[in-house]
């Protein structure tokens, strides 16, 4: 679907109404009708004319909006708009007022929520959903170009994450992650892709890596993704992402119910492709680079066992206590990998622990950082996309649960406090950069029955993140 901002006849005109404010003219015999009320989301299409209609979104009470009652009036109109055989609409909903918000904003805020309405992944399936007959929206408003441009890049970015993250495990492998970054690279004269194998992964010492790589007859990658919109000479924001495109849990296998979903455990590195899909295309003038640590986590004769020792690119051993904790491993490494980057701040996004939809359910991802200027800024570009996260502590003293015997550190600091444990263990590789690290096992990929699908989260946050560093 097109959005744009003209001055053109509509097929539609989309208003929103309160239950207890006037309504438009056409309108008012409804009103007394009762058949519509103009409750929260409730919809009503009226005909104007044989060929106009006017499509009237009920926001209860007269108040201003909050953002998820605003949502939920975006994605009923949506709901209704797909049932109609029109090709052009005329949007004022972003007219509506909502809580400290602007019309940039909504405007914004609204192609992102309508964008993922209307995403669909059937590429496997024999028989296709039949697409929506509305061709173009238009929104009404001065100076919302760049609103607009932003909605559709993080949209962009978003499918194209959700793309690579539905995939089966047997088509998305490392292998194909380190192909789509090149075909990414190609799109861009912004971006230039460097990938290392499973052999140049051993070679440079990355033991944790390899100890998670070299059970999988797949290669391993560790795939780097530069996006240059400024300066050389600038100290880039470097992503690092969890790849581990299925994940068995290794030895310490997982039970078989556990492993639905195992597929999503790319989602950090897809998420990093995503925003650098979305940056290029916004031409942020900003230096980026996405580190995808790429892997299968499999049991075989090759693969690490519990009590293993390994060591790391930083030289630091780890004993793998539990080689489910994998996700951690490969990151450990990659954060080491980022230093020769000179980054100015290290961010890394992991499905990691079960833990943390425990503590938040699958509405906020978890944050840790070891600066707090950092965290700061992260919490407010999750208010202002939306895409939220809660800020958990990284206190030394839950350190002491990763203790060993034997080696510098174990790999599993037990069920208690699991997602902070698991943030103290990447964090003593993070000494020498700001870092943050975002747990997003609960909010990149839900279950909902028989229904999983990728959300493409935490792509608003961070982009929104970066969009406020360049302005």
């Amino acid at each position: 679907m097109k959005f744009s901002v003209k001055n053109k006849p509509v097929d539609c005109l989309i208003v929103g109404v309160f239950k207890d404010q006037p309504w438009p003219d056409l309108s008012q015999t409804l009103k007394k009708s009762g058949d519509f009320s103009g409750n929260l989301g409730e919809c009503w299409v009226v005909y104007k004319d044989p060929a106009t209609r006017l499509l009237l979104v009920g926001c209860g009470k007269f108040a201003p909006l909050k953002e998820r009652d605003y949502k939920k009036v975006i994605l009923s109109s949506l709901k209704t708009l797909s049932t109609l055989n029109i090709a052009t609409a005329q949007n004022l909903l972003p007219q509506l007022s909502v809580e400290k918000r602007s019309l940039a904003w909504k405007t914004k805020y609204a192609i992102e929520i309508y964008r993922g309405g209307l995403y669909r992944f059937d590429q496997f399936k024999s028989e296709k959903k039949p697409k929506m007959a509305l061709k173009e929206m238009i929104f009404r408003g001065k100076n919302l170009d760049k609103a607009i441009q932003q909605g559709l890049a993080i949209a962009d970015g978003m499918d194209f994450s959700k793309n690579l993250s539905n995939l089966p495990s047997n088509i998305c492998t490392p292998t194909y992650l380190a192909k789509e970054a090149e075909k990414l690279s190609k799109d861009f004269k912004t971006l230039s892709v460097k990938t290392l194998n499973k052999s140049q992964i051993k070679k440079l010492g990355m033991g944790a890596f390899y100890a998670v790589a070299k059970g999988s007859a797949q290669d391993a990658k560790l795939v780097s993704v530069t996006y240059q919109g400024t300066a050389k000479n600038k100290a880039p924001i470097v992503f690092v992402g969890k790849g581990i495109t299925f994940d068995t849990g290794g030895i310490s296998l997982k039970q078989p119910d556990g492993m639905i979903g195992m597929k999503y455990d790319m989602s950090g590195a897809a998420v990093i492709l995503g925003i650098i899909k979305a940056i290029a295309e916004l031409k942020l003038p900003i230096n980026v680079v996405g580190l995808l640590a790429c892997a299968e986590n499999m049991p075989s004769g090759e693969a690490s066992k519990p009590e293993d020792i390994v060591q790391t690119l930083s030289g630091q051993t780890v004993e793998i206590m539990n080689t489910d904790a994998e996700g951690r491993l490969v990151l450990c490494d990659a954060l080491t990998y980022a230093e020769r980057f000179k980054p100015e701040i290290v961010i890394d996004i992991a499905t990691l622990t079960y833990a943390v939809m425990v503590a938040l359910g699958q509405h906020a991802t978890a944050l840790l950082s070891n600066n707090e200027t950092l965290a700061k800024d992260l919490l407010a570009a999750g208010d202002d996309s939306q895409d939220r996260v809660w800020q958990l502590p990284l206190w030394d003293d839950y350190q002491e649960q990763l203790n060993s015997p034997f080696a510098d550190m174990s790999n599993s600091g037990g069920r208690l406090a699991g997602t902070i444990t698991a943030a103290c263990f990447l964090s003593r590789f993070t000494k020498k950069f700001k870092w943050a690290h975002l747990d997003v096992a609960g909010t990149a990929a839900l279950m909902a029955g028989t229904d999983r699908y990728a959300t493409g989260r935490p792509i608003p946050l961070l982009v929104q993140y970066l969009i406020n560093r360049c302005e």
